[in-house]
């Protein structure tokens, strides 16, 4: 038997990295937020260069693949992904995992609403879109679900995936994720930095996710280690 806190600095120095990528990811989130609400509903410079550049650039083939994409990121498709990712994440009872992706998901998306309602920033020009669109612009529900999706998978494919296949699985949903937020653009119906805002948006909940299980694992060990000494 390991000697007790062997694993106690390391298990406690843990926390920095995903404590550094909230607070660098919220920060520039916050700043994008304040600019965009000061902003009085136009769109920025860059936003409304990139929207025109992409809509003079995108043949009908190009419009298919971002729809065939962009389909895969949201709604059903999306919460299957991520109950999938907690099924093989899950190191005994696989429907307890699913059952943990879909509600880490969904997590997600509340924070994601309240801001989107607050700023209620409008989309590019209805005349603009490619695909189908509801609700406000920034932060882009899309691109916040799926990279939170990604997060998931990446999760999953790190306690699971062996052998000369585990870096592909470990970088095609991050791939994946960033596809869609693409997408969004290219089909016209959000604006670069409602992109931009969902990637941020998601880095934050991802960072706080893990702080959240750091602390739940230094409390487990904690509490095995305090009995461990109260044994004769």
């Amino acid at each position: 038997m390991p000697p007790p806190d062997a694993d106690g600095p390391r298990a406690r120095g843990a926390w920095w990295l995903p404590a550094g990528l909230v607070v660098v990811c919220g920060a520039l989130l916050a700043a994008l937020v304040i600019a965009t609400a000061g902003a009085h509903d136009a769109p920025f410079g860059m936003d409304s260069h990139v929207h025109g550049w992409v809509l003079a650039h995108r043949p009908s083939w190009v419009r298919d693949g971002a729809v065939g994409v962009t389909v895969t990121g949201s709604g059903v498709p999306a919460y299957v992904l991520a109950a999938l990712a907690g099924a093989l994440a899950a190191r005994t009872v696989r429907w307890y995992g699913a059952l943990v992706g879909i509600v880490a998901l969904a997590s997600a998306q509340l924070p994601r609403i309240v801001l989107a309602s607050v700023l209620a920033r409008p989309r590019p020009p209805a005349a603009d879109w490619a695909f189908s669109a509801s609700g406000w612009a920034m932060p882009s529900g899309h691109t916040t679900t799926s990279m939170a999706v990604a997060t998931l998978l990446t999760v999953a494919a790190h306690r699971r995936a062996r052998g000369r296949l585990r870096p592909v699985l470990l970088t095609l949903p991050v791939v994946w994720a960033v596809t869609v937020g693409v997408s969004r653009v290219v089909l016209g119906v959000h604006w670069p930095t409602d992109v931009l805002a969902g990637w941020l948006l998601a880095a934050c909940w991802a960072g706080s996710a893990a702080l959240v299980v750091h602390g739940l694992r230094c409390r487990k060990t904690g509490a095995v280690t305090s009995k461990e000494r109260q044994r004769p």
